[in-house]
């Protein structure tokens, strides 16, 4: 049993968010970051995805080209460390060791980035429209 919660970011700058449970989630295990996935597989018709990133479930980042689940490694300014400058005219960049998770997609993994590249013909942020509820009229 394996939730996701996935973000997708369009390309018009907005971003919308899903719970994925099982057995749609099982489809996502095992892929990496820059595949493409169908949207039809996880409930989306019409749409494809390409990931692009996520975090696990202590929150750290998915790096690309890591193999291991979690690994620190020594990084400057890219994905999971801002890198700010020392002194603006003497030393420039900032390298610090830094805890980040792999590129694969496996079950500690929380939170999984998607960008869309083929847009389908339901909008995404479309909320299905709930019945409208009748009310009870008690007779007194």
């Amino acid at each position: 049993m394996v939730d996701f919660k996935v973000v997708f970011g369009t390309q018009d700058g907005k971003t919308y968010q899903k719970e994925i449970t099982s057995p749609e989630a099982d489809i996502l295990l095992k892929k990496r970051i820059g595949e493409t996935v169908s949207g039809d597989s996880i409930g989306f018709a019409g749409y494809e995805f390409v990931i692009t990133g996520g975090s696990d479930k202590c929150g750290f980042p998915m790096r690309k080209g890591i193999q291991q689940p979690r690994k620190r490694i020594l990084i400057g300014k890219s994905v999971g460390f801002s890198g700010k400058d020392r002194n603006k005219n003497k030393q420039k960049g900032l390298v610090k060791r830094r805890t980040v998770c792999g590129e694969l997609i496996t079950k500690i993994i929380h939170q999984i980035n998607m960008k869309v590249v083929k847009v389908g013909k339901s909008p995404l942020g479309e909320v299905p429209a709930e019945e409208p509820q009748e009310k009870s009229v008690s007779k007194e």
